[in-house]
């Protein structure tokens, strides 16, 4: 198969067409064993691709599991900060998973980690509509909030839907949103002039993070795979 070596890379989960990008430009992806470069295309049929000196795993084969993320790890395989990441979480031999969407540092909850790339882009898109439900403890006037979370608003230039938001307690808020951008729930929050004192995605689309013990993850089944492709 040819064709550009991000798409390959993402075709092949290991990772998404941005990730794949970003690891061409820094140099870590080879072909035939010389350095790729931005833009390049490749042949999956004749040349030898390698991420870190690994070659690509190029099977059809693909895992697909759920992690109960705790606070202090990043959405990531590598930080250059050297913080601790969502990988040392999730090891399984001969697997290179990476992360489906983001959870910031200081979130918590349901992550899926996968290699397979169209799956993770399906998933991550915003034009798919996968809802994602946050269990969120906040700090404010809980009561004045609600109008302004529950309108559309703008966050960072994009033009979001109203989130659907459930009050569960005095300061303790459960919130459903669309698009899933960049800290979306903690923007709107602090727009709404809540605090957000602790962050959990409890759901996305289908799945639900039930009883699994924080830090540790498990594979989806078969039913859940086909139940959020089709969500």
């Amino acid at each position: 198969m040819k064709g550009r070596l991000q798409k390959i890379i993402s075709a092949a989960g290991a990772a998404s067409r941005r990730a794949a990008e970003e690891m061409i430009a820094a140099g870590r992806v080879r072909v035939n064993g010389a350095v790729a470069v931005p833009g390049q295309s490749a042949d999956t049929d004749t040349d030898v691709i390698s991420i870190d000196g690994v070659p690509l795993r190029l099977s059809g084969v693909h895992t697909y599991v759920m992690l109960h993320k705790p606070r202090g790890f990043v959405t990531t395989l590598h930080d250059e900060k050297g913080r601790r990441t969502v990988a040392e979480l999730v090891r399984i031999e001969g697997r290179r998973l990476y992360p489906v969407g983001r959870l910031d540092m200081y979130s918590e909850g349901l992550l899926l980690m996968t290699d397979d790339g169209d799956f993770a882009n399906a998933v991550m898109h915003p034009r798919g509509e996968v809802e994602k439900v946050y269990r969120t403890h906040v700090r404010g006037d809980v009561a004045a909030a609600l109008p302004i979370l529950t309108a559309a608003m703008e966050i960072d230039g994009y033009r979001i839907r109203p989130a659907k938001v459930n009050v569960l307690g005095e300061e303790l808020l459960e919130i459903t949103i669309h698009e899933g951008r960049n800290r979306q729930v903690r923007k709107m929050c602090e727009a709404a002039g809540l605090k957000v004192e602790r962050l959990v995605r409890v759901a996305e689309g289908p799945l639900r993070l039930g009883n699994l013990p924080l830090g540790k993850w498990r594979h989806l089944t078969e039913n859940e795979i086909e139940m959020l492709k089709h969500s």
